[in-house]
């Protein structure tokens, strides 16, 4: 599992380096104005990427990114289902409970251990390790915003004979929509927070030279990968919002 793993995640980091660093920046600013419909949002991110390429750090912020959004990805595709199905039964939501409060009260270091001792060294444990520390943020907000949604709306859903899946895709999640963002965006922070931490484990990125410059007590070196992570956590943040509005 963790080669088939190394073996996409270096695929897709290889991809996006063979393209030009300032085109690359670009297309990204393009997809923050197409996602947000702001052009200063664009110009902020074509700004802060390529002060990440003057930084030299161009390549360990690429292999940041396809990182922490492989492992949002995998972190909200298995906490939306659990988040849902937690709402929808309260046994399950019980079992879990505990469970979550112990994945989110465990020290960050404590999860390096097993993922070490099972899958060894290399970006695969990186991303098995960051999806088990993020992952219950978004069944917690999941399970928040589909326990919220008002009871008029689900009994007006069920007045005009809708079914339980109709309720769920076109009442329960929609208005649960709000909540469900807010849970990528907080996992995204906490997959970047377990990014860094991961390089102890050899998982490539920014957080290999913010870990050089901590053995090496090299301050500017650590604050430019610092920086360089803090460009990148904006970025994805304000992209990954839910748009309200029109264009500005």
């Amino acid at each position: 599992m963790a080669d088939g793993f190394t073996l996409v995640l270096d695929g897709l980091i290889d991809l996006l380096l063979m393209i030009p660093p300032v085109l690359l920046a670009m297309m990204i600013a393009g997809l923050a104005w197409y996602l947000q419909k702001s052009w200063r949002l664009a110009l902020a991110v074509a700004a802060g990427l390529l002060f990440i390429v003057n930084q030299n750090l161009w390549k360990e912020t690429i292999e940041t990114l396809v990182l922490v959004v492989a492992a949002a990805g995998a972190s909200m595709a298995i906490g939306v289902p659990t988040g849902i199905w937690a709402a929808h039964n309260e046994r399950v939501w019980r079992v879990l409970q505990p469970v979550l409060d112990l994945m989110q009260t465990m020290p960050t270091f404590v999860y390096l251990i097993p993922v070490l001792i099972l899958f060894g060294l290399g970006i695969a444990p990186g991303l098995i390790v960051t999806v088990v520390f993020a992952a219950p943020a978004p069944i917690r907000l999941t399970y928040l915003g589909i326990t919220s949604v008002a009871t008029p709306m689900l009994e007006a859903g069920q007045a005009f004979g809708a079914t339980r899946s109709q309720l769920l895709w076109k009442v329960e999640l929609p208005a649960a929509l709000p909540t469900i963002m807010a849970g990528l965006t907080q996992c995204i922070m906490l997959c970047l927070s377990m990014v860094v931490i991961a390089a102890l484990i050899g998982a490539d990125g920014l957080g290999k030279p913010v870990v050089r410059a901590l053995n090496s007590v090299n301050i500017p070196l650590g604050l430019e990968a610092g920086l360089a992570i803090v460009v990148l956590a904006i970025i994805l943040d304000r992209m990954s919002r839910v748009r309200t509005g029109g264009a500005r």
